[in-house]
């Protein structure tokens, strides 16, 4: 969703400033165009500027906040299904600049699922951003650690920024590459 239409924003909110990340107060009223909303976040221009403001703010936008509930089987999952959940968790952390999710860029290096008792784990996740300079970077790694936190049987996550070896284009999927018009 990205609007050609100014919204007015219904109250303050806390917004990101992309990309450096700098936490500001966007005022009730200001008028905001919607950019992207993907991975349950939005990314917005107000007065030049683009700024990412998280899902749970949506109301600022005037758009209902969209509630996640996790159901439970009872059962526990196996390590395997574990491991799919949380890559397709990873699928749903994007670039606030970029409309392609942070596994398709090829910016998650390595992903370790680690039992610490048949219903819980760890999960390590060594990751870098497209930029070393950019700003998001403690951003994305804090939506990474969320997401793969919500997940039943996660209960500790660890994010590393890494910037060995680093990023290029050369390590997007096919995917990405088609849909940012590189193919």
């Amino acid at each position: 969703m990205s609007t050609n239409e100014p919204i007015a924003l219904t109250r303050d909110v806390e917004a990101a400033m992309i990309p450096v990340g700098t936490k500001v107060t966007l005022q009730a009223g200001e008028q905001a165009f919607i950019t992207q909303t993907l991975g349950g976040s939005y990314t917005v221009v107000v007065n030049g500027n683009m700024f990412r403001i998280e899902g749970k703010d949506a109301d600022a936008l005037g758009i209902a906040s969209a509630s996640k509930t996790t159901t439970s089987t009872g059962a526990p999952a196996s390590q395997e299904q574990l491991e799919k959940e949380i890559w397709n968790q990873l699928r749903n952390c994007y670039d606030p600049e970029i409309p392609v999710n942070i596994v398709d860029l090829g910016l998650i290096y390595d992903c370790h699922l680690t039992p610490l008792n048949p219903a819980s784990h760890r999960v390590d996740v060594k990751m870098t951003l497209t930029a070393p300079g950019c700003g998001m970077g403690p951003m994305l790694a804090q939506d990474v650690q969320n997401k793969l936190l919500s997940l039943e049987g996660v209960d500790d996550v660890a994010v590393e920024l890494v910037w060995e070896p680093p990023w290029n284009q050369g390590m997007m999927t096919e995917a990405a590459k088609l849909q940012l018009g590189l193919l």
